[in-house]
């Protein structure tokens, strides 16, 4: 197969935004490769399109101001429509301690330079999300930036764009294994096509990432782990612009996309199963109680199940993204484990990796605290108590 001097692994909308920035610095010899049959085929097609800086880690924060700054003009310069809508988070607190952990992430925002997040009271709450139950949260935070992105667009956005400037992508191929030489470098990448001689890997493989970095002998410490999104039917009970309404405590949260109204309420992965995503009937069940109690309005609006659907975070052990040369194999770049945040930050993330491969540095953003190497180090980033 013809030679590449780059290729990406993995056509998801991080695999993408890699390409489409690489290729705008200059780069024409930029192949992509995934082994499904077309684009949003796997996680990013499932995603919920939330968009969010309200992180309790600066890192975290500053991914978001970057990626928001690169939504506002995505239009102007990729030709299309993210779907950015900034219809905010709210973040609700139940009890005393929900609290103190909001306002403890609120001055970390400030810090970082979220200004327009706030505390809210709960007659706040009452006027930015009344159909939650009344007296059920005794405060929060809200961001009136945060909202709601559109993960397929984003994607077709980023992957018209890199073909514009040169890219090559190739779907329904199987990356097999690497060949290796003596110094540990990558030297081409073995396919069920055949082989592709390179200079640098990306792995951009997503919820499949270890198992891809395991074919040139390297660990990364990325699990798959199943996420549900419960549908209600069609209803119009709630605005459109709802904002992303996220209880602290538990993670159930809510918004309407698409003349629906999604509930999502973070849950394990199936034993033993990790890449399953069938939908747990018990589970939505259970989420429809659970927004029977907090939204009461929900309770004349049946879920559907047909409707509802399932999908895969990548997960870091510090739920934070891995990004940078693999420790071991300096040309294979990694781009990995952002742990649920990836739609949302895959333009900043794309941008940054484009600039380390290029310029051997970041430049939009200090990026060392999302280093492969920092487990090793014993430095992972703090736990957040914003998912």
């Amino acid at each position: 197969m013809k030679p590449a001097a780059v290729v990406i692994v993995g056509a998801g909308v991080m695999g993408a935004s890699v390409a489409y920035h690489l290729t705008a610095r200059g780069w024409r010899d930029v192949l992509v490769l995934d082994r499904s049959g077309g684009p949003g085929r796997g996680s990013t097609g499932a995603a919920a399109g939330g968009f969010r800086a309200q992180y309790a880690t600066a890192i975290n924060v500053r991914l978001s101001l970057l990626a928001r700054e690169k939504f506002v003009r995505f239009k102007d310069e990729i030709g299309s429509d993210p779907g950015y809508q900034p219809a905010g988070y709210l973040w609700l607190a139940t009890t005393p301690a929900e609290l103190d952990i909001l306002r403890a992430a609120l001055r970390v925002q400030w810090d970082a330079g979220l200004y327009e997040a706030v505390e809210v009271n709960a007659d706040d709450i009452a006027r930015l999300s009344p159909a939650v139950a009344p007296g059920v949260a005794l405060g929060g935070t809200f961001c009136p930036s945060d909202g709601y992105i559109a993960p397929l667009r984003i994607l077709d956005g980023y992957l018209a764009a890199a073909r514009r400037h040169g890219a090559r992508l190739q779907w329904g191929t199987n990356v097999t294994g690497f060949r290796v030489d003596g110094s540990g470098h990558i030297v081409s990448v073995e396919t069920d096509g055949g082989r592709i001689e390179t200079a640098y890997v990306i792995n951009a493989a997503g919820a499949w990432a270890a198992g891809l970095a395991q074919c040139a002998g390297v660990p990364v410490p990325v699990t798959p782990l199943r996420r549900q999104v419960a549908a209600t039917v069609p209803c119009t009970l709630l605005p459109p612009q709802t904002p992303m309404t996220i209880f602290a405590g538990d993670g159930f949260h809510f918004r309407v996309r698409d003349g629906r109204v999604l509930l999502l309420w973070p849950s394990p992965g199936v034993s033993g199963r990790p890449f399953d995503i069938r939908v747990d009937p018990e589970w939505l069940s259970a989420v429809a109680r659970m927004a029977h109690q907090r939204v009461p309005a929900l309770r004349t609006v049946d879920v559907d199940a047909a409707a509802s659907w399932a999908g895969l975070y990548e997960m870091s052990p510090d739920k934070h993204a891995i990004i940078g040369p693999a420790p071991g194999c300096d040309n294979l770049y990694l781009i990995n484990g952002s742990s649920g945040h990836g739609v949302m930050h895959a333009p900043a993330l794309g941008a940054l990796l484009a600039e380390l491969i290029t310029d051997a540095r970041f430049s939009s953003l200090d990026a060392t605290a999302l280093r492969p190497s920092r487990f090793a180090e014993g430095a992972p980033n703090p736990a957040s108590g914003l998912l």
